[in-house]
């Protein structure tokens, strides 16, 4: 297992690579609008820091449930804010999203561990494509499975590795390290989380978590 200083430098650095393009879109906006232009120029500038704001906004949202210590909350999440909110992120991206949850109770660790995996989903649609969340409950328990369509769309090698916590040969990097840490919130939850693809789709699955997550 990977040591816990360097699992958090590198999910530190993973965050900060999210932000990076909708953060460089607002600075690139700003250094427009005080530069002298043409009206048309102006517009565009304003359409480009709106955009980037808005993305980057999205993004922290959903980072700080991912990462940080909203998902660590006790008791049940707001299943409502938690869609909101991870559809927001998603748009920031290629791929939209669907959802089809049936219960009436997630934890703010179950919501954890659902955005890490649509965040394994967006790896997978590189060309774009549609992620499809299912949720339900189980007699093995709660399942949370992600059935990713698109274009291209591939079970990149990192994600495999990762979820079965098989090291990289040149070791654990920022851009590979996200799959082992849903793997590490799956196991926490008493799930098994798996990954299959098969013409141009790709399932992510984590079966068996615990009810009270």
């Amino acid at each position: 297992m990977i040591d816990p200083a360097r699992l958090s430098a590198y999910i530190a650095s993973r965050i900060c690579h999210d932000l990076v393009s909708p953060v460089s879109s607002v600075t690139n906006a700003l250094d427009l609008l005080n530069d002298p232009g043409d009206v048309e120029m102006k517009a565009q500038a304003e359409a480009l820091l709106h955009d980037g704001a808005e993305k980057a906004g999205a993004r922290i949202q959903f980072l700080r449930y991912a990462f940080g210590s909203i998902g660590l909350n006790s008791g049940a999440a707001d299943i409502h804010e938690a869609r909101k909110i991870t559809e927001n992120f998603v748009a920031s991206h290629r791929p939209s999203i669907e959802f089809d949850i049936q219960t009436d109770h997630l934890s703010f660790s179950h919501v954890r561990l659902m955005m890490n995996l649509v965040m394994m989903g967006i790896d997978c649609l590189p060309r774009g494509g549609v992620i499809q969340v299912r949720i339900r409950n189980e007699p093995v328990g709660l399942t949370i499975a992600l059935t990713c369509k698109g274009k291209r769309a591939r079970l990149r090698p990192d994600i495999a590795n990762g979820i079965k916590e098989v090291e990289p040969e040149d070791g654990w990097r920022p851009e590979t390290i996200q799959p082992l840490f849903a793997k590490i919130i799956c196991d926490g939850l008493g799930g098994e989380l798996t990954a299959s693809e098969n013409d141009e789709t790709v399932i992510i699955m984590a079966a068996g978590i615990r009810a009270e997550g």
